[in-house]
């Protein structure tokens, strides 16, 4: 069994965003006196190591130790020299022919988990999460405008085949609405 500031690393390491204190100890099931006695752990136990415990206000995030800021900064020029790949291309068509996709969505179209592509267009700039307006619990992904002036093109609506690829995405969509009401699917 975990210990409450191993529990706190494996909760705050698969979020991979900020948690609020409230509801780590909530996970837990532990007092919020305990959480602190449990995090102030868990920060000893991460000295000199490559994580490090960020506390800001009410949130709790686990972050890479500012010390590795320099090895980071390589891997992350690593990413963006090499050449987008098959995937990420697939996932930028399906992000940019709906005018706009959850990863859900993208997933759906493409058969297979979306995950690293949107990371790899995220890393370098070409799609930007913003809230989706239908619900505002998810994220739906659009191209930026660097992408779009990186093509040459003013809006979505000049890409190739415009028309006739985006009538066929409406479709998929909705095939996957269908599926996700109908609990084929969960998002």
């Amino acid at each position: 069994m975990l210990t409450p500031p191993q529990a706190i690393e494996a909760i705050l390491f698969t979020a991979g965003e900020p948690l609020e204190k409230k509801r780590l100890a909530s996970l837990l099931g532990i007092r919020s006196g305990d959480l602190e006695v449990a995090l102030a752990a868990l920060t000893e136990q991460l000295k000199g190591r490559g994580l490090s415990i960020i506390e800001a206000g009410d949130a709790v995030e686990l972050r890479t130790n500012a010390q590795a800021s320099d090895i980071l900064k390589k891997l992350r020029e690593s990413e963006l020299a090499r050449d987008l790949g098959r995937a990420s291309l697939e996932t930028l068509a399906v992000i940019a022919y709906q005018n706009g996709a959850t990863r859900s969505e993208v997933d759906w179209v493409r058969g297979v988990n979306s995950s690293a592509s949107m990371r790899t267009l995220l890393l370098r700039g070409l799609i930007e999460g913003v809230e989706d307006p239908t619900d505002k619990r998810r994220i739906r992904y659009r191209l930026t405008t660097e992408a779009l002036a990186h093509m040459g093109l003013r809006n979505t609506t000049e890409l190739p085949r415009y028309d006739e690829l985006a009538r066929g995405a409406a479709v998929a969509l909705e095939a996957s609405q269908t599926a996700f009401d109908d609990g084929v699917i969960a998002e």
